[in-house]
């Protein structure tokens, strides 16, 4: 009997490439975020403090705190260590992200969402939270499109993720 290779699916040929693009978009999104931020830490801590969610204390840590660990989920997610670890982190955080804008809308505050340094409360009419939030729920799709497909190129992962790798190796 002749064996006849298979032809991998389409989905299978492109998502490698797929999920580089949506890698090195998130890692962008959080090193420019977390390196923005970074730049004038009081200034975060505003914008943590504007949304009204936590006790002073905690707003004070998340502010300092935000954009150093932006910067390093970014960073890992160039190099592709733990890409389907470190995408469930990232739509956890683009969740919290949402859930905080959404909340803040929800109950009429006035801010700027600080997301890409800044924020703080502004002007009545000023805040713009349907693109924050169509941004943001656009990066968490992004964010589940690499926790389905975290097998990339130009990542350090080398670790198969389905059965035509394991064929293949075999």
């Amino acid at each position: 009997m002749i064996a006849v290779a298979s032809q991998p699916s389409r989905l299978a040929r492109i998502s490698p490439w797929v999920s580089t693009l949506v890698r090195l978009l998130l890692a962008g999104v959080f090193l420019t975020a977390g390196a923005m931020k970074a730049m004038d830490p009081r200034a975060s801590v505003n914008a943590v403090r504007a949304y009204q969610l936590l006790p002073a204390s905690a707003e004070t840590v998340v502010g300092w705190g935000l954009p150093f660990a932006e910067i390093a989920l970014g960073l890992l997610l160039v190099i592709g260590v733990f890409t389907r670890l470190l995408a469930m982190v990232s739509a956890l955080v683009l969740t919290a992200f949402l859930v905080a804008v959404v909340s803040a809308s929800a109950r009429g505050l006035s801010i700027d969402c600080g997301c890409f340094g800044g924020g703080g409360t502004v002007a009545r009419g000023q805040s713009d939270y349907t693109t924050e939030i169509l941004r943001d729920s656009l990066l968490l799709l992004a964010a589940l499109w690499l926790v389905w497909q975290p097998r990339s190129r130009l990542a350090l992962d080398t670790e198969p993720s389905g059965r035509r790798e394991l064929e293949e190796a075999a």
